[in-house]
């Protein structure tokens, strides 16, 4: 994982990657996040185009040219159809598993409802054709549209820059995204940090529940005992359009209000509030002036946070001493 190069972190959520492949043109798709380790829950979504999985990067963990911990390199798999891209920045992981889910699902062969993905990924899916894996990551990490559509969910803030790493951020706790998806009747595990595909053996959309299940949990269990930083999403079909075919009207109005909040949490996530607070807080002080209650209330303010510095210290003091009894 390279420098950031222009690329912000997002969060892992259904909103935000919903937002983002839509401002890159993909239409008919959203994804849903899991919160259990069900087939019977991703089924019900059908029809599913694949999983992107979050974990916590354990340091040590390192690509194994020879074999992967489970599951099998398929070094044949992009001769064969199978879009895969080496990561080559970090900040890029989430919408690079992203793209590995979209750009592999926009073809009859792989589901029986294909993914519209758009002229602008279309192109790029076309020009990056018979590309290797470390060509084809450079080519998305120096993508201006796929870049812009990704840094549009950045944190706003006047004072730090999401696209540089300092040294509080190399200390942080690293988290990556990974893409699990049917592709020519194979499960692939597409890891851009990995040198290949990574194929657990036969599966098309129907078995692609238990399948994808079976290998999240072999993969948990790697990690020690308690180990809970983990997150699952569903990439699948918008589930307005088939509240619409059914005629599922309380599907449709529910999904309808779920689009309406992520909207809103999208638009505060782009907004930056240090002005309006700034205006607040000199409205509040001109008044304060005014009344001629400027003095005592500092003085006040001052009071309470020494009274609060003051009962955190005896809280640490009582919490040291208790590891003496």
């Amino acid at each position: 994982m390279a420098d950031g190069g222009g690329w912000s972190t997002i969060e892992s959520d259904e909103g935000v990657f919903t937002s983002l492949i839509e401002n890159l043109g993909v239409k008919g798709v959203q994804f849903e996040e899991l919160v259990s380790l069900d087939a019977d829950t991703i089924r019900s979504l059908s029809p599913v185009y694949g999983v992107i999985f979050l974990f916590k990067w354990i340091g040590g963990q390192s690509r194994d040219a020879n074999a992967p911990p489970d599951g099998t390199y398929d070094q044949s798999a992009a001769d064969n159809g199978v879009f895969f891209a080496a990561q080559t920045i970090q900040n890029a992981c989430g919408t690079q598993a992203i793209l590995s889910v979209i750009l592999n699902q926009d073809t009859p062969a792989s589901t029986p409802v294909p993914i519209d993905i758009g002229p602008e990924l279309t192109s790029f899916k076309e020009f990056t054709t018979g590309f290797p894996a470390d060509l084809r990551g450079e080519a998305l990490s120096n993508s201006e549209a796929i870049r812009t559509a990704h840094n549009a969910f950045a944190r706003a803030s006047p004072f730090v820059d999401e696209t540089q790493r300092t040294s509080a951020d190399e200390d942080a706790d690293v988290y990556h995204f990974i893409a699990y998806t049917p592709v020519n009747g194979v499960l692939y595990e597409l890891d851009g940090l990995q040198p290949f595909p990574i194929s657990h053996g036969p599966c098309d959309i129907d078995s692609f529940p238990e399948k994808v299940i079976e290998v999240i949990q072999r993969r948990i269990a790697r990690y020690p005992e308690g180990e809970i930083r983990f997150n699952l999403m569903a990439v699948v079909r918008d589930l307005r359009i088939r509240a619409r075919e059914i005629g599922d009207t309380e599907l449709l109005e529910r999904e309808t209000r779920k689009r309406r909040a992520w909207a809103w949490e999208n638009a505060l996530r782009r907004a930056n509030f240090v002005g309006f607070i700034g205006e607040v807080l000199k409205g509040v002080v001109d008044k304060k002036v005014k009344d001629g209650t400027y003095t005592e209330w500092i003085e006040a303010a001052k009071k309470e946070t020494q009274r609060r510095v003051e009962s955190r210290r005896a809280g640490q003091n009582v919490a040291g001493l208790g590891g003496l009894e």
